[in-house]
Protein backbone atom coordinates (compact mmCIF):
# COMPACT_ATOMS: atom_id res chain seq x y z
CA UNK A 1 0.00 0.00 0.00
CA UNK A 2 1.41 3.33 -0.99
CA UNK A 3 1.66 5.90 1.77
CA UNK A 4 1.29 9.54 0.75
CA UNK A 5 0.34 12.56 2.83
CA UNK A 6 0.08 15.07 0.02
CA UNK A 7 -2.80 13.17 -1.54
CA UNK A 8 -5.49 11.73 0.76
CA UNK A 9 -5.29 7.97 0.97
CA UNK A 10 -8.08 6.01 -0.62
CA UNK A 11 -10.11 3.59 1.43
CA UNK A 12 -13.58 3.00 2.84
CA UNK A 13 -15.32 6.22 3.79
CA UNK A 14 -18.68 5.62 5.37
CA UNK A 15 -21.24 2.90 5.18
CA UNK A 16 -24.54 4.14 6.65
CA UNK A 17 -25.29 0.82 8.30
CA UNK A 18 -21.94 0.68 10.08
CA UNK A 19 -21.40 4.36 10.76
CA UNK A 20 -17.65 4.24 10.14
CA UNK A 21 -15.94 7.20 8.54
CA UNK A 22 -12.38 7.19 7.33
CA UNK A 23 -11.74 10.81 6.53
CA UNK A 24 -9.18 12.24 4.18
CA UNK A 25 -7.71 15.70 4.00
CA UNK A 26 -5.47 17.74 6.24
CA UNK A 27 -7.46 17.52 9.46
CA UNK A 28 -9.05 14.65 11.29
CA UNK A 29 -6.91 12.14 9.40
CA UNK A 30 -6.25 9.36 11.83
CA UNK A 31 -7.15 6.42 9.64
CA UNK A 32 -4.79 3.51 9.64
CA UNK A 33 -4.50 3.42 5.85
CA UNK A 34 -2.19 6.43 6.02
CA UNK A 35 -0.10 4.97 8.84
CA UNK A 36 3.36 3.69 7.91
CA UNK A 37 3.57 -0.08 7.73
CA UNK A 38 5.12 -1.93 10.60
CA UNK A 39 7.15 -4.01 8.14
CA UNK A 40 9.80 -1.50 7.17
CA UNK A 41 12.67 -2.18 4.83
CA UNK A 42 15.14 -1.07 7.50
CA UNK A 43 13.68 -2.01 10.90
CA UNK A 44 14.99 -0.04 13.83
CA UNK A 45 16.00 -1.37 17.20
CA UNK A 46 13.38 -2.26 19.75
CA UNK A 47 13.21 -0.38 23.04
CA UNK A 48 15.23 -1.92 25.85
CA UNK A 49 12.96 -3.58 28.41
CA UNK A 50 13.86 -3.40 32.06
CA UNK A 51 11.01 -5.66 33.10
CA UNK A 52 12.06 -9.31 33.28
CA UNK A 53 9.65 -12.11 32.64
CA UNK A 54 6.86 -9.89 31.34
CA UNK A 55 6.84 -8.73 27.75
CA UNK A 56 4.96 -5.58 26.77
CA UNK A 57 1.72 -6.17 24.96
CA UNK A 58 1.69 -4.84 21.42
CA UNK A 59 -1.18 -3.04 19.80
CA UNK A 60 -1.67 -5.44 16.94
CA UNK A 61 -4.97 -7.20 17.71
CA UNK A 62 -8.09 -5.16 17.19
CA UNK A 63 -6.36 -1.94 18.18
CA UNK A 64 -8.60 0.51 16.31
CA UNK A 65 -8.71 4.21 15.79
CA UNK A 66 -11.79 5.22 13.84
CA UNK A 67 -13.91 8.28 13.27
CA UNK A 68 -17.52 7.41 13.83
CA UNK A 69 -20.60 9.12 12.40
CA UNK A 70 -24.09 8.32 11.25
CA UNK A 71 -23.79 9.36 7.60
CA UNK A 72 -21.19 9.58 4.87
CA UNK A 73 -19.60 12.98 5.26
CA UNK A 74 -16.34 14.65 4.28
CA UNK A 75 -13.93 16.53 6.48
CA UNK A 76 -13.02 20.16 5.68
CA UNK A 77 -10.54 20.19 2.84
CA UNK A 78 -11.32 16.65 1.67
CA UNK A 79 -12.03 16.26 -2.07
CA UNK A 80 -15.62 15.11 -2.46
CA UNK A 81 -14.93 13.28 -5.71
CA UNK A 82 -12.98 10.51 -3.99
CA UNK A 83 -14.59 7.14 -4.48
CA UNK A 84 -14.71 4.75 -1.53
CA UNK A 85 -13.03 1.40 -1.83
CA UNK A 86 -13.00 -1.57 0.50
CA UNK A 87 -15.27 -1.78 3.52
CA UNK A 88 -15.42 -0.39 7.01
CA UNK A 89 -15.19 -3.85 8.46
CA UNK A 90 -11.85 -4.35 6.70
CA UNK A 91 -10.62 -1.20 8.35
CA UNK A 92 -11.60 -2.34 11.83
CA UNK A 93 -9.91 -5.70 11.33
CA UNK A 94 -6.63 -4.35 9.93
CA UNK A 95 -6.27 -1.28 12.15
CA UNK A 96 -4.01 -1.78 15.19
CA UNK A 97 -5.34 1.22 17.11
CA UNK A 98 -6.83 0.88 20.60
CA UNK A 99 -8.74 4.15 20.55
CA UNK A 100 -11.48 5.82 18.49
CA UNK A 101 -12.71 9.34 17.90
CA UNK A 102 -16.46 9.82 17.78
CA UNK A 103 -17.79 12.47 15.42
CA UNK A 104 -21.48 13.36 15.21
CA UNK A 105 -23.44 13.99 12.01
CA UNK A 106 -22.64 17.15 10.12
CA UNK A 107 -25.00 19.65 8.59
CA UNK A 108 -25.48 20.10 4.86
CA UNK A 109 -22.70 22.72 4.96
CA UNK A 110 -20.30 20.13 6.43
CA UNK A 111 -19.71 22.21 9.56
CA UNK A 112 -18.63 20.10 12.49
CA UNK A 113 -19.63 20.73 16.07
CA UNK A 114 -16.28 20.86 17.92
CA UNK A 115 -17.88 19.26 20.96
CA UNK A 116 -18.51 16.09 18.93
CA UNK A 117 -14.80 15.17 18.92
CA UNK A 118 -14.55 12.53 21.63
CA UNK A 119 -12.01 9.88 22.53
CA UNK A 120 -13.25 6.35 23.22
CA UNK A 121 -11.27 3.17 23.76
CA UNK A 122 -12.15 0.07 21.75
CA UNK A 123 -9.89 -1.82 24.13
CA UNK A 124 -8.34 -0.67 27.41
CA UNK A 125 -4.96 1.02 26.93
CA UNK A 126 -1.92 -1.07 27.81
CA UNK A 127 1.25 0.86 26.92
CA UNK A 128 1.76 4.40 28.21
CA UNK A 129 4.61 6.73 27.25
CA UNK A 130 5.61 9.17 30.00
CA UNK A 131 7.59 12.20 28.82
CA UNK A 132 9.30 14.22 31.54
CA UNK A 133 10.97 17.60 31.22
CA UNK A 134 14.72 17.11 31.42
CA UNK A 135 16.99 19.06 33.78
CA UNK A 136 14.18 19.95 36.16
CA UNK A 137 14.66 18.39 39.58
CA UNK A 138 11.23 19.54 40.73
CA UNK A 139 9.65 16.97 38.39
CA UNK A 140 11.43 13.93 39.84
CA UNK A 141 8.86 13.31 42.56
CA UNK A 142 5.79 13.79 40.29
CA UNK A 143 7.43 11.44 37.77
CA UNK A 144 8.02 8.73 40.36
CA UNK A 145 4.52 9.13 41.76
CA UNK A 146 2.92 8.82 38.31
CA UNK A 147 5.02 5.81 37.31
CA UNK A 148 4.22 4.03 40.57
CA UNK A 149 0.51 4.68 40.04
CA UNK A 150 0.56 3.41 36.44
CA UNK A 151 2.63 0.28 37.17
CA UNK A 152 1.26 -0.84 40.51
CA UNK A 153 -2.36 0.32 40.46
CA UNK A 154 -3.16 0.36 36.74
CA UNK A 155 -0.92 -2.53 35.68
CA UNK A 156 0.38 -0.55 32.70
CA UNK A 157 3.53 -0.99 30.67
CA UNK A 158 5.33 2.35 31.05
CA UNK A 159 7.81 3.60 28.45
CA UNK A 160 10.32 6.32 29.30
CA UNK A 161 13.48 7.70 27.75
CA UNK A 162 16.67 5.93 28.79
CA UNK A 163 18.28 9.17 29.98
CA UNK A 164 15.27 9.72 32.26
CA UNK A 165 15.42 6.21 33.72
CA UNK A 166 19.19 6.49 34.20
CA UNK A 167 18.89 9.78 36.09
CA UNK A 168 21.19 9.79 39.11
CA UNK A 169 18.39 10.85 41.44
CA UNK A 170 16.27 7.86 40.43
CA UNK A 171 19.21 5.46 40.60
CA UNK A 172 19.92 6.40 44.22
CA UNK A 173 16.28 5.93 45.29
CA UNK A 174 16.11 2.33 46.52
CA UNK A 175 12.37 2.58 47.21
CA UNK A 176 11.77 3.36 43.54
CA UNK A 177 14.14 0.62 42.33
CA UNK A 178 11.45 -2.03 41.86
CA UNK A 179 9.38 0.33 39.71
CA UNK A 180 12.43 1.53 37.76
CA UNK A 181 13.34 -2.04 36.82
CA UNK A 182 9.93 -2.51 35.25
CA UNK A 183 10.16 0.52 32.95
CA UNK A 184 10.68 0.03 29.21
CA UNK A 185 13.31 2.45 27.92
CA UNK A 186 14.10 3.85 24.48
CA UNK A 187 16.48 6.32 22.86
CA UNK A 188 15.37 9.02 20.47
CA UNK A 189 16.64 8.38 16.96
CA UNK A 190 17.57 4.75 17.72
CA UNK A 191 14.44 2.95 18.93
CA UNK A 192 11.09 2.99 17.16
CA UNK A 193 8.16 3.11 19.57
CA UNK A 194 5.55 4.46 17.13
CA UNK A 195 3.62 1.15 17.07
CA UNK A 196 3.88 0.45 20.81
CA UNK A 197 2.13 3.35 22.50
CA UNK A 198 -1.56 3.73 23.36
CA UNK A 199 -1.38 6.96 25.38
CA UNK A 200 1.18 9.72 25.95
CA UNK A 201 1.39 11.54 29.30
CA UNK A 202 3.54 14.69 29.43
CA UNK A 203 4.97 16.23 32.59
CA UNK A 204 6.32 19.72 31.93
CA UNK A 205 5.50 22.70 29.77
CA UNK A 206 4.59 23.30 26.14
CA UNK A 207 8.05 22.21 24.98
CA UNK A 208 7.45 18.76 26.44
CA UNK A 209 4.37 18.30 24.25
CA UNK A 210 6.28 19.57 21.20
CA UNK A 211 8.98 17.01 21.90
CA UNK A 212 6.42 14.23 22.28
CA UNK A 213 4.97 15.20 18.89
CA UNK A 214 8.40 14.97 17.26
CA UNK A 215 8.77 11.34 18.40
CA UNK A 216 5.84 10.32 16.18
CA UNK A 217 6.35 11.20 12.53
CA UNK A 218 3.23 9.27 11.59
CA UNK A 219 0.03 8.69 13.53
CA UNK A 220 0.14 10.09 17.07
CA UNK A 221 -1.55 8.48 20.10
CA UNK A 222 -3.74 10.69 22.33
CA UNK A 223 -1.71 13.10 24.46
CA UNK A 224 -2.51 14.04 28.05
CA UNK A 225 -0.38 17.00 29.19
CA UNK A 226 0.06 18.08 32.82
CA UNK A 227 1.06 21.66 33.56
CA UNK A 228 4.40 21.45 35.36
CA UNK A 229 6.36 23.96 33.28
CA UNK A 230 6.62 27.72 32.91
CA UNK A 231 3.89 28.71 30.44
CA UNK A 232 1.53 25.77 30.03
CA UNK A 233 -0.61 27.00 27.14
CA UNK A 234 -0.88 23.45 25.74
CA UNK A 235 -0.97 21.67 29.11
CA UNK A 236 -4.46 22.00 30.64
CA UNK A 237 -4.29 19.36 33.40
CA UNK A 238 -3.25 20.03 37.01
CA UNK A 239 -1.05 17.37 38.55
CA UNK A 240 -2.62 17.68 41.99
CA UNK A 241 -5.58 15.60 40.77
CA UNK A 242 -3.66 13.33 38.36
CA UNK A 243 -5.24 10.08 39.60
CA UNK A 244 -8.76 11.33 39.01
CA UNK A 245 -7.87 12.81 35.62
CA UNK A 246 -6.07 9.69 34.42
CA UNK A 247 -8.97 7.50 35.52
CA UNK A 248 -11.37 9.68 33.51
CA UNK A 249 -9.24 9.32 30.40
CA UNK A 250 -9.00 5.54 30.80
CA UNK A 251 -12.79 5.41 31.12
CA UNK A 252 -13.07 7.16 27.74
CA UNK A 253 -15.41 9.74 26.24
CA UNK A 254 -12.87 12.52 26.76
CA UNK A 255 -12.96 15.68 24.65
CA UNK A 256 -10.24 15.87 21.99
CA UNK A 257 -8.60 18.72 20.10
CA UNK A 258 -7.07 17.63 16.80
CA UNK A 259 -4.02 19.86 16.51
CA UNK A 260 -2.94 19.93 12.88
CA UNK A 261 0.75 19.63 12.00
CA UNK A 262 2.84 20.74 9.05
CA UNK A 263 4.62 18.29 6.78
CA UNK A 264 7.92 19.92 5.86
CA UNK A 265 10.52 18.91 3.29
CA UNK A 266 13.92 20.50 2.80
CA UNK A 267 15.09 19.99 -0.78
CA UNK A 268 18.70 20.73 -1.68
CA UNK A 269 19.88 21.85 -5.14
CA UNK A 270 16.36 21.85 -6.60
CA UNK A 271 16.98 24.96 -8.71
CA UNK A 272 20.68 24.61 -9.45
CA UNK A 273 20.25 22.82 -12.75
CA UNK A 274 17.75 25.46 -13.91
CA UNK A 275 20.09 28.43 -13.58
CA UNK A 276 18.25 29.75 -10.55
CA UNK A 277 14.87 29.96 -12.34
CA UNK A 278 11.85 28.00 -11.23
CA UNK A 279 10.70 25.65 -13.98
CA UNK A 280 7.06 25.24 -14.86
CA UNK A 281 5.41 22.68 -12.59
CA UNK A 282 8.34 22.74 -10.20
CA UNK A 283 6.27 21.48 -7.27
CA UNK A 284 5.98 18.07 -8.94
CA UNK A 285 9.59 18.00 -10.11
CA UNK A 286 11.79 15.11 -9.04
CA UNK A 287 14.86 17.34 -9.19
CA UNK A 288 16.81 17.98 -6.06
CA UNK A 289 17.44 15.83 -3.01
CA UNK A 290 15.15 15.69 0.01
CA UNK A 291 17.54 15.99 2.95
CA UNK A 292 14.98 16.35 5.73
CA UNK A 293 11.30 15.57 6.19
CA UNK A 294 9.51 16.41 9.45
CA UNK A 295 6.14 16.75 11.11
CA UNK A 296 5.97 20.15 12.83
CA UNK A 297 3.37 21.09 15.45
CA UNK A 298 4.05 24.80 16.02
CA UNK A 299 5.93 26.56 13.23
CA UNK A 300 8.64 26.66 10.61
CA UNK A 301 10.83 29.77 11.00
CA UNK A 302 13.03 31.10 8.19
CA UNK A 303 15.31 33.93 9.32
CA UNK A 304 18.47 35.79 8.32
CA UNK A 305 20.64 34.02 10.87
CA UNK A 306 23.85 35.79 11.92
CA UNK A 307 23.91 38.04 8.84
CA UNK A 308 23.32 41.79 9.21
CA UNK A 309 21.58 41.96 5.82
CA UNK A 310 17.84 41.71 5.35
CA UNK A 311 16.49 38.25 4.70
CA UNK A 312 15.24 38.08 1.09
CA UNK A 313 13.16 34.97 0.35
CA UNK A 314 10.46 34.19 -2.20
CA UNK A 315 7.15 32.67 -1.12
CA UNK A 316 5.24 30.39 -3.51
CA UNK A 317 1.74 29.00 -3.04
CA UNK A 318 0.79 25.97 -5.15
CA UNK A 319 3.57 26.83 -7.58
CA UNK A 320 2.78 30.53 -7.99
CA UNK A 321 4.98 33.30 -6.68
CA UNK A 322 2.97 35.18 -4.06
CA UNK A 323 5.46 37.66 -2.68
CA UNK A 324 9.06 38.23 -1.63
CA UNK A 325 9.76 38.66 2.07
CA UNK A 326 12.33 41.33 2.91
CA UNK A 327 12.91 41.60 6.63
CA UNK A 328 14.19 39.46 9.47
CA UNK A 329 12.35 36.40 8.16
CA UNK A 330 8.99 34.66 7.91
CA UNK A 331 7.00 32.28 10.12
CA UNK A 332 4.77 29.52 8.71
CA UNK A 333 2.66 28.18 11.55
CA UNK A 334 -0.26 25.97 12.42
CA UNK A 335 -3.24 27.29 14.39
CA UNK A 336 -1.58 25.76 17.46
CA UNK A 337 1.55 27.78 16.69
CA UNK A 338 -0.45 30.98 16.24
CA UNK A 339 -0.19 31.61 19.98
CA UNK A 340 3.59 31.10 20.00
CA UNK A 341 6.22 32.95 17.92
CA UNK A 342 3.58 34.12 15.42
CA UNK A 343 1.64 35.92 18.16
CA UNK A 344 4.81 37.73 19.23
CA UNK A 345 5.30 38.79 15.60
CA UNK A 346 1.83 40.34 15.41
CA UNK A 347 -0.32 37.53 13.99
CA UNK A 348 -3.87 36.75 15.00
CA UNK A 349 -4.53 33.84 17.34
CA UNK A 350 -6.48 31.01 15.71
CA UNK A 351 -8.30 28.20 17.45
CA UNK A 352 -6.54 24.86 16.76
CA UNK A 353 -9.69 23.38 15.22
CA UNK A 354 -9.63 25.90 12.35
CA UNK A 355 -8.09 24.28 9.23
CA UNK A 356 -5.53 26.87 8.16
CA UNK A 357 -1.87 27.77 7.71
CA UNK A 358 -0.56 31.14 8.90
CA UNK A 359 2.16 33.15 7.16
CA UNK A 360 3.65 35.87 9.37
CA UNK A 361 6.56 38.14 8.42
CA UNK A 362 9.21 38.91 11.05
CA UNK A 363 9.93 42.66 11.17
CA UNK A 364 9.21 43.22 7.45
CA UNK A 365 10.73 46.30 5.81
CA UNK A 366 7.28 47.27 4.57
CA UNK A 367 4.41 49.08 6.25
CA UNK A 368 1.79 47.05 4.35
CA UNK A 369 3.01 43.49 4.90
CA UNK A 370 0.36 42.03 7.16
CA UNK A 371 0.13 38.38 8.35
CA UNK A 372 -2.12 36.22 6.19
CA UNK A 373 -4.06 32.98 6.63
CA UNK A 374 -4.25 30.45 3.78
CA UNK A 375 -6.37 27.29 3.55
CA UNK A 376 -5.07 24.07 5.00
CA UNK A 377 -3.86 21.71 2.32
CA UNK A 378 -2.12 24.18 0.01
CA UNK A 379 1.60 23.76 -0.60
CA UNK A 380 3.87 26.62 0.34
CA UNK A 381 7.41 26.80 -0.93
CA UNK A 382 10.14 29.12 0.35
CA UNK A 383 13.36 29.76 -1.57
CA UNK A 384 16.11 32.35 -1.46
CA UNK A 385 15.51 35.18 -3.90
CA UNK A 386 18.00 35.12 -6.81
CA UNK A 387 19.33 38.53 -5.77
CA UNK A 388 19.52 37.73 -2.04
CA UNK A 389 22.75 39.02 -0.50
CA UNK A 390 23.03 36.27 2.09
CA UNK A 391 21.77 32.81 2.93
CA UNK A 392 18.88 32.02 5.28
CA UNK A 393 18.42 29.71 8.24
CA UNK A 394 15.45 27.50 9.06
CA UNK A 395 14.29 25.78 12.25
CA UNK A 396 11.37 23.47 13.00
CA UNK A 397 9.63 23.94 16.34
CA UNK A 398 12.91 25.46 17.49
CA UNK A 399 14.96 22.37 16.58
CA UNK A 400 17.16 21.01 13.77
CA UNK A 401 18.32 24.46 12.69
CA UNK A 402 20.17 24.50 9.35
CA UNK A 403 21.31 26.83 6.60
CA UNK A 404 19.45 27.34 3.31
CA UNK A 405 21.60 28.10 0.28
CA UNK A 406 20.75 29.37 -3.20
CA UNK A 407 18.97 26.62 -5.08
CA UNK A 408 17.50 25.03 -1.94
CA UNK A 409 13.82 25.16 -1.04
CA UNK A 410 11.48 24.39 1.83
CA UNK A 411 8.13 22.77 0.96
CA UNK A 412 5.36 23.04 3.55
CA UNK A 413 1.83 21.66 3.56
CA UNK A 414 -0.71 20.42 6.10
CA UNK A 415 0.04 16.96 7.44
CA UNK A 416 -2.63 14.28 7.59
CA UNK A 417 -1.30 13.24 11.02
CA UNK A 418 -2.66 15.64 13.68
CA UNK A 419 -1.90 15.46 17.39
CA UNK A 420 -4.99 14.34 19.38
CA UNK A 421 -4.69 16.51 22.47
CA UNK A 422 -6.97 15.50 25.35
CA UNK A 423 -8.93 18.39 26.85
CA UNK A 424 -9.40 18.96 30.55
CA UNK A 425 -12.90 20.43 30.09
CA UNK A 426 -13.64 20.95 26.39
CA UNK A 427 -11.74 22.31 23.42
CA UNK A 428 -13.41 25.75 23.56
CA UNK A 429 -13.18 26.35 27.32
CA UNK A 430 -9.58 25.08 27.52
CA UNK A 431 -8.39 27.40 24.74
CA UNK A 432 -9.93 30.55 26.16
CA UNK A 433 -8.78 29.58 29.64
CA UNK A 434 -5.22 29.35 28.32
CA UNK A 435 -5.56 32.73 26.59
CA UNK A 436 -6.67 34.32 29.85
CA UNK A 437 -4.33 32.56 32.27
CA UNK A 438 -1.14 32.33 30.17
CA UNK A 439 -1.31 35.33 27.84
CA UNK A 440 -3.65 37.55 29.90
CA UNK A 441 -5.74 38.13 26.79
CA UNK A 442 -7.92 41.27 27.03
CA UNK A 443 -7.10 41.83 30.69
CA UNK A 444 -7.58 45.41 31.86
CA UNK A 445 -8.97 47.26 34.82
CA UNK A 446 -12.75 47.55 34.62
CA UNK A 447 -14.21 50.96 33.91
CA UNK A 448 -15.97 52.37 36.95
CA UNK A 449 -19.71 52.83 36.82
CA UNK A 450 -21.06 56.36 36.99
CA UNK A 451 -22.52 57.23 40.38
CA UNK A 452 -25.18 59.45 38.86
CA UNK A 453 -26.31 59.15 35.26
CA UNK A 454 -26.92 62.89 35.16
CA UNK A 455 -23.14 63.40 35.51
CA UNK A 456 -22.58 62.05 32.01
CA UNK A 457 -21.67 64.66 29.43
CA UNK A 458 -23.73 62.76 26.86
CA UNK A 459 -26.96 63.28 28.83
CA UNK A 460 -29.03 66.36 28.15
CA UNK A 461 -31.33 67.74 30.83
Amino acid sequence: MENSETSPPSGPLAEPDKGVVRPSGPLGQLSESARPSKHREHPTKSPRRRREGKRPQRRGDGHEQLLRGTERRWLPGQPEHLEPSGSASDTAESSPKRFALQVASWSAMHIQDPASQRLTWNKPPVNVLVIRKIRDESLVEPFKELCRFLVEEKQMMVYVERRVADDATLSKDEAFGSIRNQLCTFREGYDDISDCIDLIICLGGDGTLLYASSLFQGSVPPVMAFHLGSLGFLTPFKFESYKTEVDKVFEGNAAITLRSRLKVKVVKDLLQRHNGLLPHGHTNSEAGKVTLQLQVLNEVVVDRGPSSYLSNVDLYLNGRLITSVQGDGVIVSTPTGSTAYAAAAGASMIHPNVPAIMVTPICPHSLSFRPIVVPAGVELMITLSPDARNTAWVSFDGRKRQEIQHGDCIKITTSCYPVPSICCHDLVYDWFESLAQCLHWNVRKRQARLADISDSSDTEN
